[in-house]
C-alpha cells in the first residue's frame, strides 16, 4: 500500500472555533477532522513569544500533527544590497521561532527576477540561501528551508529554480505548489496526468527517488490569466484536475504532506483531497 500523505491547511480555516484560537486551537480542530498537518501562516511578520511556541509544539505533539511555517511574504533572495538584510531576517526569524514551535519545514517565496534571466538571479540567490542554511545548522536549528514554486512567470520560483536551489544546497528542498505550477504558464497547462508525471520524474531525477517520500505540497483551485496566478479558489470552482494529479502522485509512490490553500474553507477542500487520495491510492 502506498505510504499515506498527511493532509491539512496553510493557515487557520474560517470554521475554526474562536477559543482557544490561534495555532493551538487550529491544531486541535484540524486533528478532530483527521487532518494531521498544519502550516502556521506567519505571512505578514513573525511576532510570537517563546512561550507561545512551546504551547504550539506541545499541542502538535499531543495531537500528532506535523508542523511547518509559511514565512513572511516579503522575502526576496534577489533583493538589492540594502533590502536583503531585511529579507534575510524575516526568513531567519521564521526558521528560528518555527523550530521552537516544533516545525520541521519553513516555506518561503523566493523573490522576483526583476526582468533578469533566471541564471543570473540564481547566481545571487544561491550563495545567500546557502549562508542562511549554514547559520541555521551552526545554531542547531534543524529545519528544511523550502522555496515555493510560484504562480507567475515573472517570479523566481519555477520548478527548475527550486530544483536547482535544492540540488545545490543541503537543507533545501522545494515546496511544490501545484496550483501555482498549473497557473504559471497562463495557458491551462500542467493539469494532466502526463504533465504531473513529467514533473515528478524531473523532481526524482534532480533530488533522488527518496525525495519523493518527503514531498511538501500546497494545493487549491486557482484563477489565472495569461500572466499567471490571480486568486486561489475552492477546488470545485476551478479547472484543476485533482484526480490526474493524485494518480500521478500515487503511481510515483510519493509521500509527505499536502496542505490546502483554498480560500477560507481550506479544511473542507483538504478533506476532499484526502478522500480522492484514499480512493485513488487505496491508502
Amino acid at each position: 500500500m502506498t505510504t499515506a500523505f498527511r493532509f491539512g491547511s496553510v493557515g487557520t480555516p474560517i470554521s475554526t472555533p474562536k477559543k482557544p484560537g490561534g495555532s493551538v486551537g487550529t491544531i486541535a480542530y484540524l486533528a478532530s477532522q483527521g487532518l494531521l498537518s498544519f502550516e502556521i501562516g506567519w505571512v505578514r511578520s513573525v511576532r510570537v513569544s517563546e512561550k507561545t511556541c512551546l504551547a504550539i509544539k506541545e499541542t502538535a505533539s499531543e495531537h500528532d500533527v506535523a508542523l511547518s511555517v509559511h514565512a513572511p511574504y516579503y522575502i526576496n533572495l534577489n533583493a538589492d544590497k540594502q533590502e536583503w538584510p531585511k529579507s534575510r531576517k524575516r526568513l531567519m526569524d521564521a526558521a528560528y521561532y518555527g523550530y521552537l514551535a516544533g516545525a520541521t519545514d519553513i516555506v518561503f517565496h523566493p523573490g522576483s527576477y526583476f526582468e533578469q534571466d533566471p541564471e543570473v538571479v540564481l547566481e545571487v540567490a544561491l550563495p545567500r540561501l546557502k549562508d542562511c542554511v549554514d547559520e541555521l545548522q551552526a545554531k542547531d536549528v534543524n529545519v528544511t528551508l523550502r522555496p515555493e514554486t510560484m504562480g507567475k512567470g515573472a517570479l523566481l520560483g519555477s520548478l527548475e529554480d527550486t530544483l536547482t536551489m535544492s540540488a545545490e544546497i543541503d537543507g533545501v528542498e522545494p515546496c511544490l505548489d501545484f496550483a501555482h505550477l498549473h497557473a504559471r504558464g497562463g495557458d491551462g497547462s500542467v493539469n494532466s496526468y502526463s504533465e504531473w508525471s513529467q514533473m515528478l520524474k524531473a523532481y526524482s531525477d534532480a533530488l533522488g527517488k527518496k525525495s519523493l517520500k518527503r514531498l511538501h505540497c500546497h494545493l487549491s483551485g486557482i484563477e489565472y490569466t495569461e500572466k499567471g496566478e490571480q486568486n486561489h479558489l475552492m477546488l470545485a470552482d476551478s479547472d484543476f484536475e485533482l484526480e490526474a494529479l493524485v494518480k500521478a502522485l500515487s503511481d510515483f509512490d510519493c509521500a509527505g504532506r499536502i496542505l490546502c490553500e483554498s480560500p477560507e474553507h481550506m479544511d473542507k477542500d483538504a478533506l476532499v483531497i484526502k478522500a480522492v487520495w484514499e480512493a485513488v491510492s487505496g491508502g
